[in-house]
């Protein structure tokens, strides 16, 4: 700190200076200056990220300004003949006051981001994720406040002195077992309670739920399609029936589970029955995340995955639990996919198994009248029916 330049410090402090005010100008200009649609929010981004960063600076000046300021007093201190300042003493200083102003912003993190947590899981298996992620927060908070008042308090307690000498010790057997033992044990503690959790929640040997429904993911939209009466999809086959009209690439002509098949805009399902999503991508890699159900799977194009989970509150009551009527449940998107990653995003709905019967009984089938008389399976003005779909197939 003692070689930097006033002449310089006073330069940045003041383009600093001038760099603030236009941005405060910026944000208080008048409604006449409107900026386009969607650049409004571009700049407050943007002045947000400047006004940190600008903040952090003036910090780092005022840091430098102070300590010339000392070390200025400390050599006139020794220029009159005085006894200089005790470095190693405002060093120690300046550790107590960190710890304790790192403690306190610990626990304002705790408390006002803490808040924000999501509301208690809405699925069978998130209650054990929860669990996973409370005794590991908690495990990870107590070795951080122990480790970081021993960090700044030995700082402190044992900074420099005239009085006495430091002591060098090289090694210690019994200290070495110690950090490495109990971390150890503790971390496999942690990875084995993990493995048998995931273990469970994936199932592994009963991958059959009481509902199939598929999803799928392309730039930049997911899609949902239903099992029919017969509570079978259809098989699909992106390579020899994908068109526009058939998007989802339902192959028709191998067996007849995907005459039935529905379409839906929203993903509705019922509470307490076992689901499982049949995930698929088209392009690239996207990823199916539904943080209140605690659950997320990749989709990879080219190889299927699924995640099976029971929803166990409907979205009713938790509107209620939340005192908060808007609420919805939502799948998102948690691979950035593209430019319009941010709009993958679909509302999820859970409800009671009579609403969800309602609910199905009014969706569209996927196979419209324009795919039937893409594929040539029938006369779009005839009724539809599984048998009249059978002989158009073996025609």
């Amino acid at each position: 700190m003692g070689f930097i330049n006033s002449k310089k410090i006073l330069s940045l402090f003041a383009a600093f200076t001038l760099l603030g005010t236009n941005m405060v100008m910026a944000q208080t200009a008048t409604p006449g200056s409107a900026l386009p649609a969607g650049t409004e929010s571009k700049s407050d981004m943007w002045l947000g990220v400047g006004y940190y960063t600008l903040l952090f600076l003036l910090v780092c000046i005022g840091v430098a300004v102070i300590g010339k300021i000392l070390k200025v007093y400390d050599l006139t201190l020794k220029m009159q003949g005085k006894k200089g300042m005790n470095w190693n003493n405002i060093i120690g200083i300046i550790c107590v006051i960190f710890l304790v102003v790192g403690l306190y912003g610990a626990y304002w993190s705790l408390t006002e981001q803490g808040s924000m947590k999501l509301p208690e899981s809405a699925s069978a298996h998130g209650v054990k994720i929860d669990d996973m992620f409370m005794v590991t927060t908690v495990i990870t908070l107590i070795v951080f406040f122990i480790c970081q008042i021993l960090l700044f308090g030995f700082a402190f307690k044992y900074r420099g002195s005239d009085k006495r000498k430091g002591y060098y010790y090289p090694h210690n057997n019994t200290i070495e077992k110690i950090w490495t033992i109990i971390p150890a044990i503790v971390l496999t503690i942690l990875v084995v309670f993990g493995f048998f959790t995931w273990r469970e929640v994936m199932n592994t040997t009963d991958v059959k739920g009481d509902i199939n429904i598929d999803v799928t993911g392309h730039q930049f939209a997911w899609e949902f399609r239903y099992p029919g009466k017969d509570g079978k999809l259809g098989e699909t086959d992106y390579q020899g029936s994908y068109s526009t009209n058939n998007i989802l690439a339902v192959n028709f002509k191998v067996n007849n589970h995907g005459f039935d098949d529905l379409k839906a805009d929203t993903l509705v399902i019922p509470v307490n029955a076992s689901i499982r999503l049949n995930i698929h991508a088209q392009d690239v890699i996207h990823s199916v995340f539904m943080p209140h159900f605690r659950l997320q799977m990749n989709a990879v194009p080219g190889l299927p995955t699924f995640f099976k989970f029971t929803p166990t509150i409907t979205t009713a009551d938790m509107r209620n639990r939340l005192n908060n009527p808007d609420f919805e449940y939502l799948l998102y998107c948690n691979k950035i996919c593209g430019g319009g990653h941010y709009n993958m995003q679909k509302v999820v709905r859970v409800v009671t198994q009579a609403e969800y019967q309602d609910w199905l009984s009014r969706q569209k089938p996927y196979l419209s009248d324009q795919l039937r008389k893409d594929l040539h399976l029938a006369d779009a003005s005839q009724p539809r029916g599984l048998t009249q779909n059978r002989v158009a197939l073996n025609n």
